[in-house]
């Protein structure tokens, strides 16, 4: 196992997982993860000679749980992760790779303070630039003004969300993570009316695939009956409050050597059907890209094909200018 610390990070203090030494590596989950999910990228890091840090994002793990939704933007988490480097290489340039929701924050933490970090490298969720509007208008717009279920809908308001994946964290998990992996038949993630709740339709696959373990489920399960979905959801309340503070870099590229990985089979990678093609959107807000597809990879990138995700990452890792 990594060493723990909590870290303060000025606004909260986080447990950060940190395994190795040499060039800094901060690594941030998404939802419904927690560090464990770099579980397989981690020591690999470490053996190839840099401190591999997987962070409990504010809200997850052992982390801090603010209880307002405000204390979960985009800016609180930035800075966030921000202090940890911080904490770990002060002055020197950091290295960001994140996944799913981690992916929109190293993005954004690289973008709103370049100085700070040299590379960033992504999974599942790609950049397409600050937007025009903040993402709950366009998913409304898509989704619920036309009658159809979008699961951050029923993310939106407190209390719903929560009740449903607490009643039973285990089953919760189960189906999310199933639903949306590359192992899921097309329509697992069920097409269903606007006001539906997430596990409404939702396939129980029996036996989970090979790449989640029942040890491994066990400890997601543990880390989110005793955390709660509370901090893990409000990220999914704040697109209003994101929106304005990025607003303040909508002229600004990510300049910065960047690596991005995406699945063949993941909803987040291609925009949920409106990007045909990821890496050519993104590339003009982040000009130094590098891309890769996995083919039948579904939403959990590192989780899913961890032998292909640390190669890649060790190669492009290895070309990065010292």
């Amino acid at each position: 196992m990594p060493d723990f610390r909590i870290i303060d990070t000025g606004e909260a203090r986080l447990r950060v997982a940190v395994e190795g030494s040499g060039p800094l590596v901060v690594m941030v989950h998404g939802f419904p993860e927690s560090w464990y999910s770099w579980r397989h990228q981690m020591p690999v890091l470490a053996e190839a000679g840099y401190t591999a840090a997987a962070i409990d994002v504010r809200g997850y793990g052992e982390s801090d749980k603010p209880a307002e939704v405000a204390a979960y933007s985009m800016e609180a988490l930035t800075a966030d992760v921000t202090g940890v480097a911080d904490a770990l290489q002060p002055g020197v340039p950091a290295i960001l790779l994140g996944h799913d929701w981690g992916a929109p924050i190293v993005w954004n933490t690289i973008l709103s303070r370049p100085e700070r970090f040299r590379a960033v490298a992504a999974l599942s969720v790609p950049f397409a630039g600050v937007a025009k509007r903040p993402f709950n208008e366009t998913f409304r717009r898509a989704f619920t003004d036309k009658g159809r279920f979008f699961y951050q809908e029923w993310f939106a308001a407190v209390g719903p969300a929560e009740a449903e994946a607490e009643r039973d964290v285990r089953d919760f998990l189960r189906k999310f993570y199933y639903a949306i992996s590359g192992d899921a038949p097309a329509g697992t993630w069920p097409e269903k009316p606007a006001g539906a709740t997430l596990l409404e339709g939702m396939v129980d696959p029996g036996v989970m695939p090979a790449w989640m373990s029942d040890a491994d489920l066990t400890y997601y399960v543990a880390e989110f009956e005793a955390s709660g979905f509370f901090g893990p959801l409000s990220r999914y309340r704040n697109h209003e409050r994101d929106w304005a503070w990025q607003q303040q870099f909508a002229n600004r590229r990510i300049e910065a050597p960047a690596l991005f990985i995406g699945g063949s089979k993941d909803p987040a990678t291609n925009g949920f059907g409106a990007m045909a093609d990821p890496i050519a959107v993104m590339r003009p807000h982040v000009p130094n890209v590098e891309g890769h597809i996995l083919e039948g990879v579904g939403h959990w990138t590192q989780q899913e094909r961890p032998g292909e995700v640390n190669q890649l990452l060790l190669d492009w890792l290895a070309r990065l200018p010292r």
